[in-house]
């Protein structure tokens, strides 16, 4: 598969589709950087054939159905399912209820009264006809249309096998039965229509038609004319039965005997029936009655009576040709007592109508019922899918089910740090919102996981990593989508379409229930009082109230599995410090992925290396390879005398050496820079304006930043030119800080000790400026409030004169000031 997709980009490339080529190689690419992390996984955190997962020293299910969208019975009707998950929305489309009887049939080809065998052989008998199938190989032809009609669910060497058999039961029935061949019912229809309807021109001038057709169909081929004179006679007839008793009156006018054929079993119960009443009152009755229907009901309920009363078993179809037989007399008829059914055994399939791996086959009642099935049932249940179809898609759509589809980005790389710091305090948080496998597990779930850390640090990425192993519906919620006006879970109170949106993703994910993780992201960009809305859900109640469908609705989750994570910078986006409310704080574990947690220093200092391998062509191949090669290769970078180049698992040429360990050097020259950064945002993060001694630093040292300056350096550059490159980064993101940029680029200037006179200067000036207008009321626009603050500097100012004058004036300090004198006019000096 994969050479042939390669063979398919050259071939693009040589039709000028370079982009489509590109594409095609690039998915081919993050396929196998998929199948390798998936590889890695499996073999380092699954367990029990990948249904369990460790995250840490906890062991979690793994939720294997993929995420889809179905319809399911609920109730009376039909409802929305998300596979995995409690997603159930009822389904209101009028269309679709029309198509019920239909709900419970899972192929258009059978039904509870038709087995899909018997389908296919009748369909067959009569898209060939049976003079066309006389010298057939039926096997052969089930099997290839048993094949094309894919959709129909036919099981080779089953159906196929079943349904060759009952074709051959069918031929050898066809050949004999003649007329019989129409089912008894229709056959009445006629029999009444034409011996009381028409006159005589007309039966003459359909008899003529119907003959000339024949003889054309014979000549020629099968001629429309034909089905036009069968809609003739079908309206002329009316009825239910119209269009199978015009079928077989067309038959009866142009083949056999001259007039209409009669079962040998009608035959026999109307002569045992003649003989049973004699000649009795029912003539004379039947007799005195000339309206036709009122005759029809007396003869219905007489040989009604009498088959009840004899126990002679006889069928609906039958008991209406005998009715039809005593109502025309003057009908010329011929009989036939060819045999109508047939036992086909050995059948491999499983149906109702099957017993005993055997089914009797009636000739005129299955053609009769697998017509209507095929005429009905079949394009009624077609329907039915491509309605039930177009309705998922359209609420597949509707949802946005695609966007709950856990995707890890091509750049995620599972570093020591993930393994040994964060999927462990991921582990025990989710230990307690989705409980653990096996005796240990918790029934008391709850809790919330909060991660805090500058923009950069992959926050999102790794719930998405975690959701994906776990095989949880991901649920993202934008927070500045959300914004700071959104206080309330019900989607009509949304100040706008795009809040709206994100307050109903909150609200199915709620209502999804199991196998969901709820992520609001960047909360610093909300209210509040909209965080205060989940405090019940993550306690033990883990109960919330929303709304759904315009309707208010409390959702229980308790014994759920289910997980709530939000993620927020130590900003907002004007620059200010944002809080989260005390009683959901209290409730979760809250964890800042930029700062380092006591003994992994190393390790998170490393994560900053292997983040940024795939950001740079000279180190991307690194990323696929074993693990220990990286650690080798920063000891060769910083020259430890005992790293050396043969405990490297892959075999490396000298010159590809040398770049891969050039481009670490300059790598880990560049990384003390971005955690002096990093360090430096999250002291500043931490601080009050009231206490600040310099302006707030909001230059950033996260993952993101390292793999952007990663990207640029090369294996030649000198240090120079790797200074220059950190420069050019940092410069053009202080250029979003506006009036902050000078600042912070002196700040950073600091941090990497390489101020200059000047800049040492400016900087200070800067300094003071700014703890000079804090103390002054700050960036408050008040005048007035400046004018207090002013006023209590200058009372300071003042009680600061009137000490030091005060303590000169005291002779204590005096005494002290003549001793100091004595001392100095004692000196040689003097």
């Amino acid at each position: 598969m994969v050479t042939k997709a390669r063979g398919i980009a050259v071939e693009l490339r040589e039709l000028g589709e370079e982009v489509r080529a590109e594409e095609l190689e690039g998915l081919l690419k993050t396929a196998r950087q998929d199948a390798y992390r998936a590889l890695r996984d499996r073999t380092d955190l699954y367990a029990d054939d990948g249904r369990t997962i460790r995250l840490g020293r906890h062991r979690f299910a793994v939720n294997t159905q993929p995420l889809d969208l179905t319809l399911v019975p609920r109730g009376d009707g039909l409802a929305f399912a998300l596979s995995g998950t409690d997603f159930r929305s009822p389904v209101t489309d009028p269309d679709l209820a029309a198509t019920r009887p239909y709900w419970g049939r899972l192929l258009p080809s059978e039904s509870p009264d038709v087995y899909r065998a018997e389908h296919l052989a009748a369909r067959l008998l009569d898209e060939h006809g049976p003079a066309a199938l006389a010298g057939a190989d039926l096997a052969a032809l089930v099997r290839q249309a048993a094949e094309e009609s894919y959709d129909e669910g036919y099981e080779r060497g089953i159906h196929d096998h079943d349904a060759t058999a009952i074709l051959a039961a069918l031929l050898r029935l066809h050949d004999g039965a003649g007329l019989l061949r129409h089912r008894p019912a229709a056959r009445a229809a006629a029999h009444l229509f034409w011996a009381h309807e028409p006159t005589d021109e007309a039966r003459e001038v359909w008899t003529r038609r119907a003959a000339s057709l024949a003889r054309a169909r014979k000549t020629f081929g099968p001629t429309p004319a034909i089905a036009e004179l069968q809609a003739e006679l079908a309206g002329a007839i009316g009825g239910e039965e119209a269009v199978s008793a015009a079928e077989y009156l067309f038959d009866e006018l142009i083949c056999g005997p001259d007039g209409f054929v009669l079962s040998a079993g009608t035959r026999t119960l109307l002569d045992t029936f003649r003989r049973t009443v004699g000649t009795s009152a029912y003539d004379e009755d039947l007799t005195a009655l000339d309206d036709l229907t009122a005759r029809r009901q007396l003869v219905e309920a007489w040989l009604s009576s009498y088959t009840v009363a004899t126990g002679s078993g006889t069928t609906a179809g039958d008991l209406a040709e005998a009715v039809a037989a005593e109502l025309c007399p003057d009908l010329r008829r011929y009989e036939s007592d060819a045999p109508l059914s047939e036992t086909v055994e050995g059948l491999l399939g499983t149906h109702p109508r099957i017993t005993g791996r055997a089914l009797t086959v009636r000739i005129d009642e299955l053609l009769a019922r697998t017509r209507d099935f095929r005429v009905h049932d079949v394009p009624g249940h077609r329907a039915y899918q491509r309605r039930r179809t177009a309705l998922v898609a359209a609420e597949r759509s509707r949802i946005h089910l695609d966007s709950y589809r856990p995707r890890v980005m091509s750049s995620f790389v599972r570093n020591r740090l993930i393994d040994e710091v964060y999927l462990p305090l991921i582990g025990d948080n989710l230990a307690k919102q989705l409980g653990t496998t096996g005796d240990a597990k918790r029934t008391d779930t709850g809790g919330l996981l909060l991660l805090i850390s500058p923009p950069g640090y992959g926050k999102t990425t790794l719930m998405e990593y975690v959701a994906d192993r776990l095989g949880l519906v991901l649920v993202k919620v934008s927070g500045p989508a959300l914004g700071h006006s959104v206080t309330s879970l019900d989607p009509a109170a949304a100040p706008n379409a795009t809040a709206r949106q994100e307050i109903e993703k909150i609200n199915f994910a709620l209502a999804a229930g199991n196998n969901t993780l709820l992520h609001l992201d960047d909360i610093q960009h909300t209210s509040p009082e909209l965080l205060q809305k989940f405090i019940p859900l993550c306690d033990a109640t883990r109960r919330i109230d929303g709304v759904r469908d315009g309707e208010p609705r409390t959702y229980d989750l308790r014994g759920k599995r289910f997980a709530v994570c939000m993620a927020g910078n130590p900003y907002t986006e004007s620059g200010g410090r944002f809080r989260v409310p005390d009683m959901l704080a209290n409730r979760a574990d809250v964890w800042n992925l930029g700062e380092v947690l006591t003994g992994k220093e190393e390790a998170f200092a490393l994560s900053f290396i292997e983040n940024t391998l795939t950001a740079n062509p000279v180190l991307a191949p690194l990323a696929g390879r074993d693990r220990g090669d990286l650690d080798v290769l920063i000891r060769l970078a910083t020259g430890d005398p005992t790293a050396r180049a043969d405990r490297l698992t892959h075999p490396y040429v000298p010159a590809e050496l040398d770049r891969v360990t050039a481009v670490l050097r300059h790598l880990l020259a560049a990384r003390a820079t971005v955690l002096a950064v990093n360090d430096a945002y999250i002291a500043s993060a931490a601080q009050t304006d009231t206490t600040r001694t310099e302006p707030p630093f909001q230059l950033q040292g996260s993952y993101r930043n390292m793999a952007k300056i990663a990207q640029r350096i090369q294996p030649v550059m000198n240090d120079a030119e790797l200074a220059a490159v950190i420069d050019d980064h940092y410069t053009a993101e202080a250029q979003t800080l506006t009036s902050g940029a000078e600042a912070n680029l002196l700040k950073l200037a600091e941090l990497r000790e390489t101020l200059t006179p000047q800049q040492a200067v400016r900087w200070a000036e800067l300094k003071s400026s700014y703890v000079r207008a804090q103390k002054l009321g700050g960036t408050e626009d008040n005048p007035t409030v400046r004018a207090i603050t002013a006023l209590g500097l200058l009372t300071d100012r003042v009680d600061a004169v009137a000490s030091a004058v005060h303590g000169a004036a005291d002779p204590r300090h005096r005494t002290a000031n003549s001793t100091a004198l004595g001392h100095i006019s004692r000196s040689p000096a003097g």
